[in-house]
């Protein structure tokens, strides 16, 4: 508990020099980090298999704690290209001068530390550490023990890079991987500015029923794609196509066809890329009438109540027929995660309503929710993807990792 503790004061104390630190250092270790990212791909690899040795192929996590090559390059692309942004520290937000003389002005600052709880996906180590240090924040993480031999590698190469730049390596700190670390941080007065937790429902429902410090809810997606009765038919196969297959273990993947009943006959088009990705249907009553000989029987099954607002992570969706597009939106209302949600429809006046009715942080209109991304959003990588209203919601990157103060300057005045 006290070597917990003793990271926490390090880390506290090392995020003050960050407000030291210029823009053009700050880019620089990014660089170089994005470099040694690639010049030690395999050392990380190696620690990576260790974590994926301990998991089953089967269980959907293992695509997300799989490091490759290619994913390292990516991971390495990203960090330049949050070096190429601009700073989002010191911007003028307001700035106003009182008829007493005042000059107030409204700045952005860094939060101060950032502390994160992730499951099995390494990449969050580097893209955390990279979108911190660029918004001057410190950052304390909590790894799952799935991943504590990737996490360990990749801190190792980052604190190497730290250490060569002159900078304090305790301005990113990984936490043991047990539960005493997590209660130590859902705790950390003082220590602490924000808690972010990214992983399973269950995961972010420990942590907001548990932390005593603020925290922002991300990952959860409960993904919906409505094809209306107005849909292009290719549009939708290819969309629903690649919402579901593209990476089915992350939060942006679809879960859901809701499909008007009147387009029902367009049903075994709009799912025919998806037996070759082994995807498993759990069609309602109407829709399983129909695919029931137009799908391959052992990817077929009849949905169940539980089919519906489930995250599968997986190759496995849930089909929803409904009588009309307010029952269509009373459905997504009822069991949205409020993440991701899409409309197909070539009618202008549905695409508004949906766009103005439907409560998500990323509302689509004939596209892939597989576009929630930071990368995707011309944002740079991001922390999360914030699913609640209160500071930020949608993709967190720079700008939603600083907060602000007021600098008042003036010539002696008092208040009378």
């Amino acid at each position: 508990m006290m070597e917990v503790k003793k990271q926490l004061e390090l880390t506290l104390k090392a995020s003050r020099t960050l407000n030291l630190l210029s823009v053009e250092k700050i880019n620089q270790v990014l660089n170089d980090l994005a470099e040694a990212a690639v010049e030690n791909t395999d050392a990380v690899l190696v620690e990576n298999q260790k974590d994926l040795n301990r998991m089953d192929p089967a269980d959907p996590k293992f695509d997300r704690l799989k490091l490759t090559p290619e994913r390292i390059e990516g991971i390495a692309a990203d960090i330049k290209n949050v070096a190429s942004l601009p700073s989002p520290i010191g911007r003028v937000l307001s700035e106003t001068e009182r008829p007493n003389g005042l000059k107030i002005k409204k700045i952005s600052v860094a939060f101060g530390v950032i502390g994160i709880i992730y499951e099995a996906r390494p990449n969050v180590t580097f893209d955390v550490f990279s979108l911190c240090l660029k918004s001057g924040n410190a950052c304390v993480l909590k790894g799952g023990s799935d991943a504590i031999d990737s996490n360990t590698a990749i801190v190792k190469v980052i604190h190497s890079v730290l250490e060569k730049h002159g900078v304090d390596k305790n301005i990113l700190a990984l936490l043991p991987a047990d539960r005493e670390a997590t209660a130590q941080i859902l705790n950390a007065h003082g220590y602490v500015d924000l808690i972010i937790p990214r992983g399973s429902q269950n995961l972010i429902n420990y942590v907001r029923q548990n932390a005593t410090i603020p925290v922002i809810e991300t990952g959860a997606g409960i993904c919906h794609t409505y094809f209306d009765e107005f849909g292009d038919t290719a549009k939708g196969e290819a969309i629903v196509n690649n919402a579901k297959t593209r990476r089915p273990s992350v939060c942006n993947a679809l879960d859901c066809l809701v499909i008007h009943e009147s387009r029902l006959a367009d049903l075994p088009k709009i799912c025919k890329e998806l037996p070759s990705s082994n995807v498993v249907v759990y069609a309602d009553e109407k829709a399983y009438s129909v695919l029931k000989d137009n799908y391959p029987a052992e990817l077929l099954e009849k949905a169940t109540e539980e089919s519906f607002g489930t995250e599968f992570l997986d190759y496995k969706m849930s089909v929803k027929t409904i009588e009309s597009f307010d029952a269509a939106l009373d459905h997504i209302a009822a069991y949205s995660s409020k993440h991701s949600e899409a409309i197909i429809s070539e009618n202008e006046e549905r695409l508004e309503l949906f766009r103005k009715m439907v409560d998500a942080s990323s509302v689509y209109c004939n596209v892939s929710t597989a576009f929630t991304d930071g990368a995707q959003f011309g944002l740079g990588a991001e922390i999360g993807i914030s699913t609640q209203k209160l500071h930020a919601r949608g993709p967190m990157a720079l700008e939603e990792l600083t907060s602000y103060k007021w600098i008042i300057e003036g010539d002696g005045q008092i208040r009378p």
